[in-house]
């Protein structure tokens, strides 16, 4: 059953990020929690995002702006480290609080808690429209890297502060995209490399198949939703999306996930 839902989701995610307006791992990382701890998922989901990011970046890092990619890119690589960090400092901490629901006990982690807030944050962010046209200086530029990259590498989402401090830096359509998938890359690199021991735990081991096939998902899903649609904005899936993504976090805040 696990396969059947993560690998659906990464392939309706990776068409759906065509036009509604989430990435791949907002979309997917919710879906990992529900079947693995929440650490496990952020791991499982930066493989997932790291090689749909590499293939992204054989497809167009040619038209990144490269003076961006290391004034943004640089510190959001550096404090990525400190992101994914903080997410294995988390995870050792003892539960906030426990309680019983109908005669069961659940268990509120500090990592779940922040997960589950950064969670709700961003997907309020990529929902409300003003935030869409929402700009910052070209000059703070290096300050949008390091909250990016911290941000990527504690939870795997990033863009939305990438894409608020990257509109006003004077990059065309095809720059932007470029330059924004090299960055992308550059903070899953990093860490990736803080994970390693979550990703050679045995949760991870013994699920690499279901990772390569969500995967080989994602990147049907990216084809066949550049062949069927437009990249237009479909307030619809928005609100659905974001429903579901508050109400995992919600899940996740309070133990039950």
């Amino acid at each position: 059953m696990h396969y059947l839902v993560i690998c659906t989701t990464a392939l309706l995610a990776s068409g759906l990020t065509l036009f509604s307006g989430f990435g791949l791992g907002t979309l997917l990382l919710p879906v990992f929690a529900i079947f693995f701890p929440v650490e496990i998922a952020i791991a499982q989901t930066a493989l997932v995002h790291c090689a749909n990011n590499l293939f992204k970046v054989w497809l167009f890092s040619r038209r990144a702006d490269w003076t961006t990619v290391l004034l943004f890119g640089l510190p959001a690589f550096l404090a990525s480290f400190a992101g994914a960090w903080v997410l294995l400092w988390l995870v050792d901490l003892a539960p906030l609080y426990t309680y019983l629901l109908n005669g069961r006990q659940f268990m509120v982690h500090p990592v779940k808690l922040v997960v589950a807030l950064l969670m709700a944050g961003f997907s309020a962010m990529e929902l409300y429209p003003a935030a869409k046209q929402f700009a910052i200086s070209r000059k703070y530029v290096p300050a949008g890297g390091l909250l990016s990259g911290f941000f990527g590498g504690l939870s795997g989402n990033q863009g939305a502060f990438r894409s608020v401090f990257l509109l006003k830096s004077g990059l065309n359509k095809e720059a932007f995209i470029g330059t924004g998938v090299v960055i992308a890359a550059l903070v899953d690199f990093s860490r990736l490399t803080v994970y390693a021991g979550l990703l050679g735990s045995v949760e991870v081991m013994e699920n690499l198949t279901l990772i390569l096939v969500a995967t080989l998902a994602a990147f049907t899903g990216a084809f066949l939703g550049s062949r069927l649609v437009k990249k237009v904005t479909i307030r619809t899936v928005q609100v659905l999306v974001a429903g579901m993504l508050f109400l995992i976090a919600i899940l996740l805040g309070i133990g039950i996930l």
